[in-house]
């Protein structure tokens, strides 16, 4: 017998479906590699596209015997730089994630682009394939920082791209960073405001975070990376995000993304409202729930050379591993309470086999750091900037 924290019961069972069902597809390949990247990304001089979508394919078809009679709420191409794919390519893993679940009838289709003139080029096939939501890889309105951060587009390219994207996606996201070298808290808001009269309807707003392994790492590491800003005016740039976007009507809905109402990523819902997800492509990370209810996590060979000759083998998996309850009960502490709409705390329960401690929960709620309404707890704009904390305590 498994032991109790393993053990499926109906709440696991039936969990996943509280968040739903979506399918990440990974694209590692570059133009080139940005500084600050830690991401599963590379630089290839050829690829061979067609063995690519036999090999993305085959995976789908594998994921798909195992999750029979599934309902697909989001497909998300991710990379590296998915915009380098062949529009083909993109067609023809829509085409089997079609054969292999049945669509929601509001699927959403995202790919992830930069603004490159390369890529402006390929919109209208992506749009053509079946994508409905681009993400734009934008990352900053200045072209001196777009040059610090390795970016090889312009603003004047990123303008061009967004107003063609417009014209061809009925949603269309785009990123940028703050808290770069040398930027003013008077800077970001000018630049944020910017943005914002582009009439997007969602943006990711991220800190600029220094990774171990990246080049801005090694920078960093022998003081070479200077104008990074102070504790205190990042805490400014964070706040002044959510002001700003907020009275623009795009409000936080999780801590680095901001949407007007119905415009928020779904795929990425998912992850935070804790669904099942098929992952594929190289290093792609997934969740599945199987065999009567366990929650396995999977994750795929991560050199592309690698993937690509084992997935056309007929797997391009590594061994997976079941995810005990109260771990679970964790994954969904730390990923909902990001979100606005917060967690569920019966929920969490069933999960965890014990209900959240209440006397952190008073204290928490005492500091005016959560909201607890019924069974939902939420974060509040105060506990936003140390909801590490929040989550120790929690947790």
């Amino acid at each position: 017998m498994a032991p109790p924290s393993t053990r499926p019961d109906r709440a696991s069972v039936e969990d996943w479906q509280a968040g739903g069902f979506a399918l990440y597809v990974h694209w590692p390949f570059c133009t080139s590699k940005c500084p600050y990247c830690d991401f599963n990304s590379h630089v290839a001089a050829a690829i061979d596209q067609s063995a690519w979508l036999a090999a993305f394919r085959g995976e789908i078809r594998r994921a798909a015997a195992e999750t029979p009679g599934r309902v697909l709420r989001s497909i998300f191409f991710g990379g590296g730089t998915p915009s380098l794919m062949d529009p083909d390519v993109v067609a023809g893993v829509i085409e089997e994630a079609a054969l292999a679940w049945r669509f929601a009838n509001d699927i959403e289709i995202t790919l992830e682009a930069n603004p490159g003139s390369v890529e402006q080029g390929r919109f209208r096939a992506y749009a053509g394939a079946g994508v409905n939501r681009l993400s734009m890889g934008v990352q900053a309105l200045n072209d001196e920082d777009l040059r610090r951060l390795g970016r090889l587009h312009s603003v004047a390219d990123a303008q061009a791209a967004f107003d063609i994207a417009r014209a061809q996606f009925s949603r269309v996201s785009f990123d940028l960073i703050y808290g770069r070298q040398h930027q003013s808290r008077a800077a970001w808001r000018q630049e944020l405001r910017q943005a914002l009269g582009m009439a997007v309807d969602h943006l990711s707003l991220y800190q600029l975070t220094i990774e171990d392994g990246t080049a801005f790492g090694a920078r960093a590491a022998a003081g070479k990376l200077a104008g990074l800003p102070c504790d205190d005016l990042a805490a400014d740039m964070y706040l002044d995000t959510q002001e700003i976007c907020a009275a623009a009507g795009l409000p936080a809905y999780e801590i680095s993304n901001h949407a007007a109402p119905e415009a928020e990523s779904r795929h990425n819902l998912v992850y935070w409202r804790q669904g099942d997800w098929v992952g594929i492509g190289p290093g792609a990370h997934g969740r599945l729930t199987l065999h009567g209810g366990m929650r396995h996590a999977t994750e795929a060979i991560r050199a592309p050379s690698a993937w690509l000759a084992a997935a056309l083998q007929g797997s391009g998996e590594m061994p997976r591993h079941a995810i005990p309850l109260n771990e679970q009960a964790i994954e969904y502490l730390l990923m909902s309470l990001r979100l606005s709409e917060g967690m569920d705390m019966s929920r969490h329960a069933a999960l965890a086999g014990k209900a959240l401690d209440q006397g952190a929960l008073a204290d928490l709620a005492g500091m005016g750091l959560i909201v607890v309404e019924g069974e939902r707890l939420r974060v509040t704009p105060a506990g936003r900037p140390v909801l590490n904390a929040i989550l120790r305590a929690l947790a």
